[in-house]
């Protein structure tokens, strides 16, 4: 009785090993050796685990035993299946592959200063260069600065007239006075003006009188050699300037405007 119900358990446990490695059976049903044997039976686990991981699931049992019978005979598993197969609390962080420095080591310290300095470095020269850009685009233009000024020939103007030149847009009014002219701008009462000004005040050169030829009303272009005082006359709403382009008469509040000139020599005159 005995060796019958032996025979029927070890029946039993080959079907099962059988069913679940195919390899396993095919070396038993012709012979193989125990050698060829356990090899087939190894690739087999190997093959059974990796397709598990895949699958996301494990069907090996759970015994302690079977466990260790597993690893034994299947060693070079990868760590990470062997860690989902067995989990486990304690954590092992492998740290051969990388050093560690302490906070505030000394043989970094110098390359931490070294990357700090070189960024605090680059973001200086960028706000510098920012600055700049943005002072630069607020300047004047090359063409506008080729207006800023003007080189005037005085040596053609005959004596008594006068000659319109163009100076950042607006006219300037040039007129080469005589000694009665002049005689006549210096005879006027001070007091009497809407905007007192001394004639030796407008004037460098007693014989030339420069000034910007737009009313100072609503900023019309008088005519010159005109009006009731022999200087400008303004014909849109009737301003009267003098010989020395002081306002005489009409709704102007000021006299016309002296711009900045200076003579480079006798018959050169630079305005601007």
């Amino acid at each position: 009785m005995l060796r019958v119900a032996g025979r029927r358990l070890s029946s039993l446990a080959w079907g099962s090993t059988a069913a679940r490695n195919p390899c396993l059976a095919a070396e038993y049903a012709f012979g193989g050796s125990d050698e060829s044997v356990y090899s087939a039976n190894r690739s087999f686990l190997i093959t059974n685990s990796l397709l598990d991981q895949i699958r996301g699931f494990s069907s090996g049992a759970v015994a302690p035993g079977h466990e260790a019978q597993e690893n034994q005979l299947v060693s070079d598993i990868p760590a990470t299946v062997a860690a989902i197969k067995n989990p486990s609390s304690k954590i092992v962080y492998d740290e051969h592959n990388h050093e560690r420095y302490p906070v505030g080591d000394p043989s970094k310290r110098a390359f931490a200063y070294f990357v700090l300095t070189g960024g605090r470095f680059v973001y200086a020269s960028l706000a510098r260069l920012l600055i700049l850009k943005f002072v630069l685009s607020m300047s004047a233009s090359k063409d506008v600065l080729a207006l800023a000024s003007i080189e005037v020939d005085l040596s053609s103007i005959e004596p008594g007239s006068t000659v319109t030149v163009k100076w950042r847009g607006k006219p300037v009014f040039i007129r080469r006075r005589t000694d009665d002219d002049v005689k006549l701008a210096n005879s006027v009462d001070i007091a009497s003006l809407r905007d007192p000004q001394e004639d030796g005040v407008r004037v460098k050169n007693p014989e030339w009188l420069v000034v910007v030829g737009v009313c100072t009303h609503l900023g019309c272009i008088p005519l010159p050699n005109a009006g009731d005082f022999g200087g400008w006359f303004c014909p849109c709403h009737g301003s009267h300037y003098d010989i020395s382009g002081r306002i005489r008469k009409g709704p102007a509040p000021y006299n016309l405007e002296v711009p900045t000139y200076t003579f480079l020599d006798e018959n050169k005159l630079l305005i601007g």
